[in-house]
């Protein structure tokens, strides 16, 4: 499903009136009658008192045609206006006019004691206040009324995306609804799968409004959930170096816990044949864990970190194997930031970087514009504000434009992990995850994912795929831990122990169509 940005969809709006002659009050329409239908779905018939809270915009219009489809059913929706009624324009106008005729009881706002007077007395509310398009932070009464809806416990239906969340961000401006559900036209915005938006939103719905898919599957849509392809069959007669032979150049003294979960990741996830390059006094401390790794000990600084003089045998070794990985646990010794910068430049062969590794890139970033192979860069936010120069707070702003801008200029698929982990590749296109769950916050998390990446392309997949189709079995695995273990319990080792069966479900999927674990957007 293709995801936008605001002003993409102020663009569809307009090309659906002008070249395609959907009339305004027809999308509104449309958008308000999907809404209904959520609306008497999730909380039934409308008997009893629905408060629609209107903004003075058209998506105060769009809660209008809700008001009035609750009133033809039976029902008693109370319209609460907190703007202007003299700013409605256009479509939101003639809807506003229309419950005039009705004799709806609209009320315009006066204080917030009669407002919180309203919302007690009703037995759910729809939120209308604010559309996608709120750049400022929300203030005066509209903050008040945002947060008596909020403290008052009733089901919320937002219209378009909770009031108060940033349409390109998925930030808070201030205070924001949080809302039970939220029914979004058109397409999912950038704000409505994006976190803190994502959380505020609830349940996500997204409704066409009668755009033509020539709108809604345009090329120039470049961001999508992450609905990755279907791995490819097992080869019934494969061996191991039929799923993926991967290096891994990674540990440290010390640092035990993050060579071992990536390592092992690959061959819980399906690879065939993991191999680990670390240093000789920390082999057997991970061999004892993972005796299924195949280890190739190396020589080692005073520190107990991988030392510069390993460099001709690891590239010799990248001869023999399908992809490098490098970070996990490497420590930021001198002679290994050397050791990897020139191991980076020089091998040629895709390359996972995580952890430190990427530590030690954000340094001398330019080597990675001088790769003849492909890059996957797994960084946090921290991570990517020390690659790109952007603070983290620059990068929430308007985390898809810093994603783009970075995967163009390494050249790299770089996975901006994080609650709803965004996947960008070089040419532009981003996906936006949608498995996982907070239980995944664990120390190590981060190695099982680099591990799972490099499982997916040793099963087959092309580079690009394998990273959409990682990032979102990994985040599968943490579920299905979190419903096994609860969220407090759940730990990397355990996310580990969950692959084969997010990877068992992945293969189950791609057989049976009615067999879907995700949670994207529900179209209605």
């Amino acid at each position: 499903m293709k995801v936008c940005t605001v002003q993409q969809m102020r663009a569809m709006d307009k090309r659906a009136i002008d070249h395609y002659g959907i009339p305004e009050p027809v999308l509104m329409e449309n958008a308000g009658l999907a809404a209904y239908r959520v609306l008497i779905d999730r909380w039934g018939p409308p008997q009893g008192r629905t408060l629609v809270c209107c903004g003075a915009g058209n998506n105060g219009g769009d809660g209008f045609v809700v008001a009035r489809k609750i009133l033809s059913d039976g029902g008693h929706p109370v319209v609460l206006l907190l703007g202007d009624p003299s700013r409605y324009r256009g479509a939101a106008l003639s809807n506003f006019e229309m419950l005039a005729r009705l004799e709806a009881e609209v009320v315009q706002f006066k204080d917030l004691a009669q407002t919180r007077a309203l919302i007690a007395s009703a037995d759910r509310i729809v939120d209308g206040i604010f559309g996608t398009g709120l750049s400022k932070p929300v203030r005066g009464h509209y903050a008040e009324v945002i947060a008596a809806i909020n403290a008052a416990g009733k089901p919320v239906l937002s219209l378009d995306i909770p009031s108060g969340i940033n349409g390109d961000s998925g930030q808070v401006m201030g205070v924001a609804v949080q809302a039970d559900a939220t029914v979004t036209f058109g397409l999912p915005k950038v704000g409505n799968l994006l976190y803190p938006g994502a959380d505020h939103g609830g349940a996500c719905y997204v409704t066409r409004i009668s755009f033509p898919p020539a709108l809604t599957r345009a090329p120039e849509l470049a961001i999508a959930v992450n609905h990755p392809p279907p791995l490819p069959a097992r080869d019934p007669a494969g061996h191991k170096g039929t799923f993926g032979d991967v290096l891994f150049v990674a540990g440290a003294a010390g640092y035990y816990g993050a060579p071992y979960l990536a390592a092992m990741a690959f061959l819980r996830a399906g690879g065939g044949y993991s191999r680990l390059a670390a240093p000789a006094s920390v082999v057997p401390v991970i061999a004892a864990q993972g005796s299924e790794i195949v280890f190739h000990p190396q020589a080692e600084t005073p520190a107990g970190s991988l030392a510069y003089s390993n460099k001709a045998d690891l590239l010799e070794r990248t001869q023999q194997v399908d992809m490098l990985v490098m970070g996990p646990g490497l420590s930021l010794d001198e002679e290994t930031v050397r050791l990897v910068g020139e191991l980076a430049e020089s091998a040629d062969l895709p390359l996972l970087l995580d952890g430190d590794a990427l530590t030690m890139l954000s340094r001398s970033p330019e080597i990675l514009t001088k790769r003849r192979a492909l890059t996957i860069l797994t960084p946090h936010l921290g991570e990517m504000s020390r690659l790109t120069g952007a603070s983290v707070d620059t990068l929430l702003g308007d985390p898809v434009r810093h994603l783009r801008a970075a995967a163009h200029r390494f050249p790299a698929i770089i996975v901006l992990k994080g609650a709803a982990s965004m996947i960008g590749l070089p040419d532009g296109r981003v996906f936006i995850n949608r498995s996982g769950c907070d239980a995944m916050a664990t120390a190590g998390a981060g190695d099982v994912l680099t591990g799972t990446i490099a499982a997916m392309h040793g099963l087959g997949l092309a580079l690009e795929d394998a990273v959409c189709k990682g990032v979102f079995v990994h985040g599968r695995a943490g579920e299905l831990a979190a419903a096994s273990l609860g969220a407090d319990g759940v730990t990397a080792g355990r996310i580990l122990d969950f692959l084969p069966r997010a990877v068992m479900q992945e293969r189950q999927a791609a057989k049976d169509p009615d067999f879907r674990h995700d949670k994207g957007p529900t179209v209605v």
